[in-house]
């Protein structure tokens, strides 16, 4: 099986209340792109539905074990999952989030997410 379509079921299962929050986005914005291959268009909306979470206020301690389980996928995870994780899922993350409510998510999330970002966008969020 794919890396990518295993790390996206994977995490379906084991976070299931925010995957369909991510779905509803995913459908949003790629109804046409719903069934295989669309696993790393998925990443960014589950990225957009963290976001969302952010908006609204909710802890990162909420999400904390989604955030562990991401990271730890990059540090094991083929070249491909790295990828998927790196442009798909980390490079959205935080996007148009008032830095107040950020601060709590930036400070905790892992090592592994930061550095992603950091790469990417040469700055904190």
């Amino acid at each position: 099986m794919d890396p990518v379509v295993a790390l996206y079921q994977s995490v379906k299962e084991k976070f299931p209340a925010l995957s369909v929050r991510a779905d509803a986005f995913h459908k949003t914005r790629w109804e046409d792109m719903l069934d295989i291959g669309a696993e790393y268009a998925w990443f960014e909306a589950l990225a957009d539905a963290l976001n969302d979470e952010m908006r609204r206020g909710i802890p990162y301690q909420t999400h904390k074990a989604l955030f562990e389980y991401i990271a730890g996928a990059y540090t094991a995870g083929s070249t491909a999952v790295k990828q998927c994780i790196d442009v798909s899922f980390v490079e959205n993350l935080f996007w148009q989030i008032p830095s107040e409510r950020c601060a709590p998510y930036w400070k905790a999330v892992p090592s592994a997410i930061k550095e992603l970002y950091l790469d990417f966008h040469h700055r904190e969020p």
